[in-house]
């Protein structure tokens, strides 16, 4: 296995920025055979991760001066090295699962009182969840008022209503309708209706169109890729 200098020097090229580790690469890897030029060679992060840090570090100023206690669901290792690491984020990872997270935690009942968060970061979990309005639900309920979560998910915009089939059940059929083996449904557009069925106020903000074609290539991004910038009403 390559060492992190061996991979710079290897992947180097002014192709593409990765603006997560830093690197600079003269392509990035395919992650399969219709996905390809798109993982960074030292990270190992993908459209979705590099748009998201550029987002909670650009637009929300996350690693700033205030004050922010974060809930982290599913933890990507360098996001959560990086909010663990900054001085204003009090921080807390969880999943069901995952090892490195620091609770284990079912989504469907959050063991936490009634607005316990700031802010709540949860990406590509809620299609992997049967009961996924309990989990918006719960989510909801924990996050304080006027309070923000980010909760993205895998949608094909092809599609109006989200796929459900309890009859979809193998891993073969589920990588098949969608496009996942353990994924549990394929969300549509009308995604954001579900978030706000449940009480938030959601906007889709297509912050990766504020960047030109030319940086789109060269750091990465999937230029069909809203964020689901979700917030908590206000009491009163």
């Amino acid at each position: 296995m390559d060492l992190p200098a061996g991979r710079r020097i290897r992947y180097f090229g002014f192709a593409h920025y990765c603006p997560i580790c830093r690197a600079r690469v003269r392509r990035f890897l395919d992650y399969s055979a219709g996905y390809r030029n798109v993982v960074c060679p030292l990270c190992g992060l993908q459209p979705r991760h590099r748009l998201m840090w550029l987002y909670l570090t650009w637009k929300l100023q996350l690693f700033g001066r205030t004050p922010v206690k974060l809930l982290h669901v599913a933890p990507e290792e360098v996001f959560s090295e990086a909010f663990s690491k900054s001085p204003n984020i009090d921080y807390l990872s969880a999943d069901l699962t995952m090892p490195r997270a620091m609770v284990r935690m079912d989504l469907t009942i959050i063991p936490y009182p009634d607005h316990s968060f700031d802010a709540i970061y949860c990406s590509h979990v809620l299609e992997h969840i049967p009961d996924d309005r309990a989990a918006m639900k719960e989510l909801l309920r924990v996050l304080r008022p006027g309070g923000w979560a980010i909760l993205q998910v895998p949608i094909d915009p092809s599609r109006d209503a989200t796929l459900e089939d309890l009859s979809i059940q193998t891993p073969e059929e589920r990588e098949n309708y969608y496009w996942q083996f353990d994924h549990v449904r394929l969300y549509g557009n009308d995604y954001k209706a579900r978030l706000e069925d449940v009480g938030f106020e959601v906007t889709v903000d297509w912050f990766v169109r504020t960047f030109t074609d030319a940086d789109v290539r060269r750091l990465g991004l999937d230029s069909s890729e809203g964020i689901f910038f979700c917030t908590k009403p206000r009491l009163g």
